[in-house]
């Protein structure tokens, strides 16, 4: 019988815990966009996974899933010419953290 309670609460916790999953614009349950803009596909450099891009809240530029041998983290998305993709101009970025 403790058992049956043990799994109950344990299921309870796990659910409460999927409640605070944040919603990207335009995104799925992860927050990683449904569409990204064809202007940022045009623009990306190679060699960065697409599938799973989201906009940083903090600067409002464009990040990827990236799938390393040793952990898996988000990273800038890049244009060929290394430069980073955002969202808005950098100088509004600047002034929205003052």
């Amino acid at each position: 019988m403790n058992t049956r309670v043990w799994f109950a609460g344990a299921a309870v916790l796990l659910l409460a815990a999927c409640d605070g999953m944040p919603m990207g614009s335009g995104g799925s349950a992860s927050g990683f966009m449904t569409n990204v803009p064809e202007r940022v596909i045009e623009i990306a450099a190679p060699n960065q996974d697409l599938t799973r891009v989201k906009i940083d809240s903090v600067d409002g530029c464009y990040v990827y899933r990236y799938v390393g041998p040793v952990e898996t983290t988000l990273l800038p998305l890049r244009t060929r010419e290394g430069r980073p993709i955002c969202s808005r101009p950098a100088e509004t970025a600047a002034e929205s953290e003052a």
